[in-house]
């Protein structure tokens, strides 16, 4: 699988990949406090079943956790991403559950 790059689309508001003129994302509203909220995937039609939002995922984490800020997986496959990957609960601000 290629390595894809992460843009943090700060304009947007949303991490995405740009590939072959598509642009899988994710969707988030930072805080002021250092809380990321993570609320919607998207990944499209064209580039589905092939890992991609995996990838994406995976790298949206990584860089919430070295800006340390603290995660509300809001967006369902985040949420289930963090429970197939449970070390990444950690990032999990407390209080929060993810089901």
């Amino acid at each position: 699988m290629t390595d894809y790059k992460l843009i943090n689309n700060e304009n947007s508001r949303r991490y995405e990949f740009q590939i072959d003129g598509f642009i899988p994302k994710i969707e988030y509203i930072l805080s002021e406090n250092g809380e990321i909220y993570l609320t919607h995937t998207e990944v499209p039609p064209a580039l589905e079943g092939k890992g991609i939002a995996s990838q994406l995922v995976l790298k949206v984490l990584q860089d919430i956790e070295h800006k340390n800020l603290r995660l509300v997986p809001l967006c369902p496959f985040v949420a289930g991403y963090i429970q197939k990957h449970p070390e990444w609960k950690k990032l999990i601000m407390r209080g929060v559950r993810v089901e």
